[in-house]
């Protein structure tokens, strides 16, 4: 029994040793060597580039901008800035694969997840349209066009009625049928899993 354990032993210390020395021979490898004040690519954001992306839309609708936008003006600009990725009506079109996701829930039965079905604040679909949209050019849209495409997408999920005007007071007042899904994290630090 005391030879089985002496052996172990003996394979523990070979195993420290073996992994002490790649490590000492890593670090006297690599610690000669500089590293780069640059990689030669990108460039530092300009004041006015931040501010373009430094902003927040809360739940509540705290840091909506003003402006406002119908599902009428909405559908002419999500066929014209939105349509090539998502579909001439954001819905799940069988045996073709679009470039994004579908946006309009197509049937009940369907497992996609879209804005109508999914999402539980509707302020959290200004601020992602007003960030990322269109691929091609994120953050280019004006916020009338945000509301717009926002009252389009909404209206189009049979969220809002059609001819709804959406704006920094109507859009956090919407509410969405998932919002009962979701679980708000009220944990307050450490190891609290509720």
């Amino acid at each position: 029994m005391q030879g089985k354990l002496r052996i172990k032993a003996v394979y523990v210390v070979v195993l420290i040793g073996a992994l002490l020395a790649i490590f000492l021979i890593f670090r006297l490898w690599t610690g000669n060597v500089k590293e780069p004040a640059s990689f030669g690519f990108g460039k530092t954001a300009t004041a006015s580039e931040i501010a373009a992306v430094d902003f927040d839309i809360r739940p509540d609708g705290k840091g909506l901008p003003a402006g406002s936008g119908t599902a009428d003006t909405g559908r002419l600009i999500y066929i014209a800035k939105c349509a090539s990725c998502h579909g001439e009506n954001g819905k799940e079109v069988k045996g073709i694969k679009l470039p994004g996701p579908p946006l309009v829930t197509g049937t009940a039965k369907s497992k996609a997840k879209t804005i109508g079905n999914y999402w539980p604040y509707a302020t959290t679909l200004f601020d992602y349209l007003k960030r990322t949209m269109p691929y091609n050019a994120p953050g280019s849209l004006t916020d009338n066009e945000v509301y717009s495409l926002t009252a389009y997408l909404l209206s189009a999920n049979k969220v809002i009625k059609e001819n709804a005007i959406i704006n920094a007071q109507s859009l956090p007042n919407v509410v969405m049928p998932a919002k009962k899904l979701f679980v708000i994290d009220d944990r307050k630090g450490g190891n609290e899993v509720k």
